[in-house]
């Protein structure tokens, strides 16, 4: 089995006080796999505490359990002196916000499967052939001897279903199909998983109205970007978790190969997130803006002016694209 896995579970074993993070601007796997191995470790007798530093959003109130997560300054607050750090899905030191602050002589442990990560643990189990961070949540939980029930096999499948875009993208191989059906088999609902994404407020279409009247294509139509500003959101009446999805939505159209949606939601600051169909490589162009991901799907945080910031961005991704294609090309 794997070394770094091994040295893991191990450290796991040992531990009495734990605290699990998450990266900030979490999403579906993210939420999962804190969530995950935040109640297998307790159900094993475990002191474990869970934190993101970065508001939940909204949508993911579905499930009870994610109030478990707390924020930075409730951690503080609850004077907790962990033994080790179990870092979920975050491919730097960046991604966990403020809880860098716990690294300082603790061991800490992190597992992700971005290749981008710069292994920034005491241990780390970085692999890149697993489609979500939750399949290895679960293998995990599995080594540890964790009992699963409904709502713990619910929870870990959102993981993997949200981040194979629910078994649509190209990362939903065999292993990502088996774990979900052990998932499944040890009681995990998927219908309660899809319910996330299917309520949506009136106040979401109209920001992806805006959204689309922002749209613009590139390069003959291969690329397609867009952006909200933080005028948008405002106007809207939403925050920037109503926009989940819609770089998604862009990469939806015929004949694009890559997406690009940048979001605005605080003045100054700039998500970037791209994403691709079936060639570019995303995650060289969101390392090289100072970000990561993976090849199909990555992102990026700029701050500055957004109309700067675009055409910026845009101008990086076309020649970032034209150079990969020319490369494709020439190995066929």
């Amino acid at each position: 089995m794997n070394r770094d896995f091994l040295n893991i579970v191990a450290e796991l074993n040992k531990a009495k006080k734990i605290l699990v993070v998450g990266h900030i601007m979490p999403d579906g796997d993210d939420v999962s796999s804190v969530l995950s191995a935040t109640l297998g470790l307790r159900k094993i007798g475990k002191e474990v505490l869970a934190g993101i530093d970065w508001r939940i959003p909204w949508y993911f109130q579905e499930f009870e359990e994610v109030n478990e997560i707390l924020s930075y300054e409730k951690i503080m607050e609850a004077n907790f002196n962990p033994d080790i750090v179990l870092i979920l899905d975050a491919s730097s030191p960046d991604r966990v916000g403020r809880f860098q602050e716990f690294f300082d002589n603790r061991t800490v442990l992190v597992v992700d499967h971005h290749g981008t990560n710069t292994l920034f643990g005491t241990y780390n189990w970085v692999d890149t052939k697993y489609g979500s961070t939750a399949q290895m949540v679960l293998r995990i939980n599995t080594e540890l001897g964790v009992e699963y029930d409904e709502r713990l096999a619910t929870l870990n499948l959102m993981g993997i279903a949200t981040d194979t875009g629910f078994f649509r993208y190209s990362n939903a191989d065999e292993i990502v199909f088996s774990d979900a059906t052990k998932l499944v088999s040890l009681g995990g609902k998927m219908y309660l998983v899809s319910r996330l994404f299917e309520n949506k407020r009136v106040e979401q279409f109209k920001l992806l109205s805006t959204m689309i009247e922002n749209m613009k294509m590139e390069l003959d139509g291969q690329i397609v970007y867009s952006y909200l500003s933080k005028e948008d959101y405002e106007r809207n009446n939403c925050n920037e978790d109503d926009s989940g999805g819609f770089v998604g939505e862009l990469r939806s159209i015929r004949g694009i190969e890559l997406a690009i949606f940048l979001s605005e939601y605080e003045k100054g600051e700039v998500h970037v997130s791209f994403r691709s169909r079936d060639w570019f490589d995303c995650s060289r162009l969101a390392v090289f803006l100072g970000g990561g991901g993976h090849p199909r799907a990555a992102g990026c945080t700029l701050k500055g002016n957004l109309n700067v910031i675009v055409e910026e961005v845009i101008r990086e991704a076309k020649n970032m694209f034209v150079s990969q294609r020319e490369s494709r090309l020439l190995i066929k």
